[in-house]
């Protein structure tokens, strides 16, 4: 008998009862990055809420509405519609394809009215909701090596190739990062893993030279020796190890970066806001934000453990994946350990889709944990 979606079987699934299972802690975490966000567009902006803090600020107060909003959706609706929103948001990367607004050599947003959305964004949940799905009624031994397992390699590949026919490479190998995160911790053999691994590795030459655009090939030419080209190419990440090793222990100051105030950091409100952080607040600043970076995957990897369904497991496992590679490759990014591939970081930087991205996905995380002793059925997942 299956039991009930909250703390004990037998309760009535009140919304206030639900409300209490929501972990605030989390929330708070959530909240105060994005204020520090909030702060720090106001600060770049010459102390304006316009043209970026105001909106950041209401788009993550309809967000975290939207977050709770999620919390309480019964764990087998997100079960039942997973292969739905997964195909739904393939066929808005089509769309991207064919009709998709182009900005800074790149066909990436669908316009609706006044709104432009990034469907490559919506993808990152679609796709952890759909691999979830898929492994929820796998057996532990195909899970770890099976020719099913093409499956899950067709819902990772397909969406990668379509993004990356965008072109946006960022975002393919965020894509490409989090289904193969989801796989492993699905019970994908290291092995295999391993000869995946080697085979990306060798793979990187080919793909750089017969696949990659030019600008593309640029990029990487660029992070391996930027101060070749420092007034063109090299111009983003020189500028951004200028605005961190300014910044030094303690910072600046806030409101006091001259990368960012004076205007000689490109993107600071969006790539290289991390950037702009670390010369106001310093070493100790950055320190601070990257622990409530991680306090924020500790509970939600924590909440992953104590789901009592496979389903809600890889669900907010998988999310937390995607926040982490977030983070890694923005960080990686601004301090010239990887390539500039347009990957923000969640929260602290300016836009709205990825915004409505995150802050979904916690929903997410957060409906497993109101609803982490909810068994699904490993058939049809009926609501019933």
């Amino acid at each position: 008998m299956t039991a009930s979606a909250l703390t004990r079987p037998g309760e009535r699934d009140r919304i206030s009862t639900k409300l209490l299972e929501i972990d605030w802690r989390l929330a708070i975490l959530l909240c105060a990055i994005a204020g520090l966000g909030t702060m720090m567009l106001y600060s770049i902006a010459n102390s304006s809420w316009d043209p970026w803090a105001d909106r950041h600020l209401i788009v993550f107060g309809v967000c975290f509405a939207l977050m709770l909003v999620l919390a309480l959706v019964d764990l087998r609706v997100w079960f039942f519609t997973a292969y739905p929103i997964y195909v739904f948001s393939l066929l808005l990367l089509v769309a991207v394809l064919a009709v998709g607004h182009s900005a800074l050599g790149a066909a990436r947003w669908l316009k609706l009215g006044p709104v432009q959305i990034q469907p490559s964004e919506i993808m990152k949940i679609a796709l952890v909701l759909a691999l979830a799905r898929f492994y929820h009624g796998l057996p532990a031994k195909d899970a770890k090596l099976s020719w099913k397992l093409l499956v899950p390699a067709a819902l990772i590949g397909i969406p990668v190739l379509l993004v990356a026919k965008q072109p946006d490479l960022g975002t393919a190998v965020l894509i490409a990062l989090t289904g193969a995160a989801v796989m492993f911790m699905a019970g994908l053999s290291w092995r295999v893993l391993a000869v995946g691994a080697v085979g990306a590795v060798a793979g990187i030459p080919p793909f750089i030279l017969f696949v990659l655009h030019g600008y593309q090939r640029d990029r990487i030419l660029t992070f391996l020796h930027p101060e070749q080209d420092p007034s063109g190419n090299g111009y983003h990440i020189l500028q951004s190890k200028i605005a961190l090793g300014s910044g030094g222990l303690l910072g600046k100051g806030y409101g006091l970066g001259s990368q960012s105030q004076l205007n000689f950091l490109p993107e600071k409100h969006t790539d290289f806001i991390f950037a702009t952080f670390a010369e106001e607040f310093g070493f100790i600043g950055c320190f601070g934000l990257l622990l409530l970076y991680g306090g924020v995957i500790a509970i939600c990897l924590r909440i992953a453990s104590i789901s009592h369904s496979h389903f809600g497991r890889l669900s907010a496992a998988g999310v937390t994946a995607t926040f982490a590679f977030y983070i890694l490759i923005n960080a990686s990014m601004v301090m010239g350990l990887a390539p500039v591939v347009g990957v923000p970081m969640p929260l602290l930087s300016y836009g709205g889709t990825v915004m409505l991205t995150v802050m979904a996905g916690f929903g997410l995380v957060m409906a497993v944990r109101v609803h982490r002793y909810l068994e699904i059925s490993s058939g049809r997942g009926s609501l019933f």
